[in-house]
């Protein structure tokens, strides 16, 4: 019987992160992963290989419609979705093969297999080879992540109704792809397939695209995703299907007006979010809690029902994102450590990766008004911005909300080229609880993207010097 310090189960970002900065600090660690790589879905079949074909539509999108206007010209442009998926496959492999090489260096044991809680300090775990072997832990981190749900009507084969990681590897661009979720996977994947000719609809339940985020930048990436060609049904569920050799025919209603129709693709996205995956991890053996969304009961310190055993990432509640659980993983490690190991949930930025990308952190209008909370809004728009116009990218807007009162930022929504990295330095600036002026007097170099936040916090007094 092996016996470790700490025994992680499940070897995605919140997993693999945390079990090197337990080995970092001088635990004994072993990490039980049940696929044949580590990564977890984020760096197998989601957050990287989505990005991977991002990139890559975008790219062929580009040279169609837009070098020409920069005085490059290309003809006869043409899709190999062989190469592009090649690429795809590339990416995820030297990155999976980056975490194997890390657990190595920070000599973290490895097992492949199903790893099971037999008591509060012992993991049985079925290896892939069949054999079995129990590891004996002083303490135990369930980090086994989530799953896609799946419409009990509409369930997936891969081929013509999908999940997120089968629209990740189609053989060929569909005529009609029909997205059902108008949230960050469903916008995501459907960009992709958009840009590769596929005729795109999304069937959204909400009457807004992009979940709980800044509803009225929601709405203007929404009129840029239909300029773009993306076809839009909101306020409406989907309510059967009928699966036939040629396609999918799926039947949805208005929830405003009770209406039904009817519409066919060759392709189904299933894209209606994800669920703690617990399975067969053996909770119910020694009384781990779970509450109804089927997320692990833990205290503010990520303990479950065991003092010794810690859930992190999709499996507990809050943000079902792969930087979310990296931060929780190293908390827990810290904590085990004797260190104060914490996390800010206020400052954990959210990212839709279309084209132009929608970025936020912090609290919405919507939100600070259902808190009565009294704050000022400053915005600026990209199409002011010189870096912006000479990339030819002037799609968007920053918002920065600030508290009335005290100045301080509350919340930064940004719909703009390349948000997901601007809204960096909104992460920042909250974590260290800076006021809108804070922002408005700091350098940013001219001609950047930067620049947009910058106006917007002088926006908030009142002082953007650009508009």
């Amino acid at each position: 019987m092996s016996q470790f310090d700490l025994v992680v189960i499940g070897a995605g970002p919140g997993g693999y992160t945390g079990a090197i900065r337990a080995a970092q600090l001088g635990l004994s660690v072993a990490i039980v992963e049940k696929n044949e790589t580590l990564g977890g879905t984020c760096l197998n079949v989601g957050c990287i290989p989505s990005k991977a074909l991002l990139d890559s539509s975008e790219h062929y999108m580009v040279a169609q419609k837009s070098l020409s206007e920069h005085g490059v010209m290309v003809e006869n442009v043409k899709l190999d979705l062989q190469a592009m998926m090649q690429r795809k496959s590339k990416i995820v492999k030297e990155l999976t093969d980056g975490v194997d090489y890390l657990m190595t260096k920070n000599k973290i044991t490895k097992f492949f297999g199903l790893g099971c809680l037999k008591s509060a300090h012992e993991v049985e775990v079925t290896l892939n080879s069949g054999s079995k072997e129990i590891l004996r832990a002083k303490n135990i981190m369930l980090a086994t992540g989530s799953v896609p749900n799946e419409l009990p009507f509409l369930p997936y084969n891969e081929k013509s109704v999908v999940s997120s990681t089968g629209a990740l590897k189609l053989e060929k661009v569909p005529q009609h792809l029909i997205v059902i979720g108008g949230g960050v996977i469903g916008l995501e994947l459907g960009s992709v397939w958009s840009r590769l000719g596929a005729k795109v609809t999304i069937i959204e339940y909400d009457s807004k695209i992009c979940g709980g985020m800044d509803t009225k930048l929601s709405k203007r990436l929404l009129n840029i995703l239909k300029k773009d060609g993306m076809n839009f049904i909101l306020n409406s569920m989907v309510t059967s299907a009928d699966i036939k050799r040629s396609g999918t025919a799926l039947t949805f209603e208005n929830r405003l007006s009770g209406d039904q129709q009817t519409i066919e693709g060759d392709v189904v996205l299933v894209a209606t979010g994800r669920r703690p995956y617990s399975e067969g991890l053996g909770l119910d053996n020694i009384g781990i809690t779970r509450d109804k969304k089927g997320c692990v009961e833990i205290d503010d310190h990520f303990r479950t029902s065991h003092p010794n055993i810690y859930a992190i990432g999709d499996l507990v509640r809050g943000p079902m994102l792969a930087h979310k659980a990296e931060e929780e993983g190293v908390a827990v490690a810290e904590i085990l450590s004797g260190q104060a190991g914490h996390v800010n949930y206020l400052t954990v930025p959210g990212v839709i990766y279309t084209w132009p990308e929608f970025a936020s952190v912090g609290q919405t209008e919507e939100q600070l008004k259902e808190l009565d909370i009294k704050y000022n809004v400053g915005t600026f728009p990209f199409s002011a911005n010189g870096r912006a116009k000479a990339m030819g990218a002037t799609e968007g807007q920053v918002k920065i909300l600030a508290d009335k009162v005290s100045d301080k930022v509350l919340g930064v929504h940004i719909v703009g080229p390349w948000a997901s990295d601007l809204i960096a330095e909104a992460v920042m600036a909250m974590e260290f609880g800076a006021s809108s002026e804070d922002i408005a007097r700091s350098f940013h170099a001219h001609p950047t993207l930067t620049e947009t936040l910058r106006e917007a916090a002088l926006a908030v007094d009142k002082r953007a010097r650009q508009m």
